[in-house]
């Protein structure tokens, strides 16, 4: 008896921490360490916050362009301050000498927000964006 009561109890205090729904993973582009993409999400539904801009220039004539990982990083910080939980669409072109700096990489992407599993396709999105 005293084995039964055991075995309820230990039910009934596990029950609440198994019944919580699992979290899904973050998703981080393992190359820069950000979850920043040059590709289309399409493995679950989002929904779009906007666009971002981004620009990264060079220290100095004799620096180097800036590199992808510095590039998707500035997105990154852009699309946190719009509460997403990734960038999409990410792009970026060379680095490019002008009156006020020695270079200047230019980024955008499109800042999304995901829903959760098993919502219908954001209303936000455009019919066939995803």
């Amino acid at each position: 008896m005293r084995f039964v009561l055991i075995a309820a109890f230990s039910v009934a205090i596990a029950s609440p921490a198994l019944a919580q729904p699992t979290q899904a993973q973050p998703l981080v582009n393992e190359e820069v360490g950000v979850p920043v993409f040059p590709y289309d999400i399409t493995d679950r539904p989002y929904e779009v916050l906007g666009e971002v801009k981004a620009g990264v220039r060079k220290a100095t004539v004799f620096s180097k362009s800036p590199s992808q990982d510095k590039i998707y990083k500035e997105l990154w910080e852009r699309a946190q301050k719009l509460g997403a939980d990734a960038v999409i669409k990410a792009q970026y072109g060379d680095a490019h000498v002008s009156a006020f700096s020695w270079g200047k990489a230019n980024a955008t992407g499109t800042a999304v927000r995901f829903l959760p599993a098993g919502s219908a396709t954001a209303a936000a999105a455009p019919a066939g964006s995803h």
